[in-house]
């Protein structure tokens, strides 16, 4: 069996759970971890080395948190107050732990699911979503650490455009793959919104409304990824978009008598979740991706 799982940010011990919950078996089952593998957990280093001890039977994606360990790691970025991440920095082995997170993907297309952590361009098709991320992955494990990830943190450009290069083409991939959660009507990027849609700033004009990302909609530029496509985020980019999702407790599926809880209208009937708040979402065997 497939799985996909969001958000773990340093929860060895749930994510050991979930595991268990599941019955998964690295020689027969295979996890997707769809990024924020550290951070505001009480254990990242523990996550790291459960993760990587699972080999070939886990595909690990990076998002945000874990470009910020990457950044902090090489004196670019102050830690956070927040932060969480005093286990690998003070590790007597963090660069060859620093080394295992460079060679992670930033996207996979597996199964006929397009996974990632937070988004993708609103102008983006899935050939161009995955180059993207490959020539960003490509400059994460060759490019001199600290001036490449000097270059990659910032807010600009906010839209996407084929005639960008360089470090502004490489910032805008990594915004969309690790940040995003709205774009406006024009397929512009907005940071400013952290919640859920109903605190998102919206004037009533239609030209100036923000738009939950996994609301794809092939009549509006600003709805990526084009409804055909099968699209997995990690689990704050998809609740956060959709308040109901957002707000409502999550079952804890260890508890006798609780009862999954399927998180995304973008999956199928039947598929579950197990979590304690972290999702391990079964793969449907057949998906169409075109």
């Amino acid at each position: 069996m497939d799985y996909m799982v969001g958000d773990v940010q340093g929860c060895a011990k749930a994510l050991e759970r979930l595991l268990e919950e599941i019955g998964f078996s690295p020689s027969r089952d295979h996890l997707y971890v769809l990024g924020d593998l550290v951070n505001r957990g009480p254990d990242s280093l523990g996550t790291l080395r459960r993760l990587r001890g699972l080999g070939a039977a886990a595909t690990c994606l990076l998002g945000n948190h874990d470009w910020h360990l990457l950044a902090v790691a090489a004196g670019v970025r102050p830690a956070h107050r927040s932060d969480t991440l005093d286990d690998i920095l003070e590790a007597p082995d963090r660069e060859a732990w620093l080394e295992w997170l460079r060679q992670r993907r930033m996207a996979v297309h597996a199964h006929g699911w397009l996974m990632l952590h937070a988004g993708v361009a609103p102008q983006w098709d899935l050939p161009q979503t995955l180059s993207l991320a490959a020539a960003l992955e490509r400059q994460l494990r060759t490019a001199p650490p600290r001036e490449f990830l000097q270059a990659m943190f910032g807010n600009e450009p906010a839209r996407w455009s084929d005639t960008l290069k360089g470090d502004a083409r490489l910032r805008f991939t990594l915004n969309a793959l690790t940040r995003i959660r709205f774009v406006d009507a024009a397929g512009t990027l907005d940071f400013a919104a952290k919640d859920g849609i109903d605190a998102a700033p919206q004037d009533g004009r239609d030209a100036d409304r923000l738009r939950p990302l996994v609301d794809a909609r092939p009549d509006r530029p600003a709805c990526p990824a084009r409804p055909r496509h099968r699209l997995r985020l990690g689990w704050h980019a998809e609740c956060r978009a959709h308040r109901r999702r957002a707000t409502r407790a999550v079952p804890d599926p260890l508890r006798p008598g609780a009862t999954p809880w399927l998180t995304s209208r973008i999956l199928p009937p039947g598929a579950c979740v197990a979590s304690t708040r972290r999702q391990a979402v079964p793969l449907p065997s057949r998906a169409a991706f075109a």
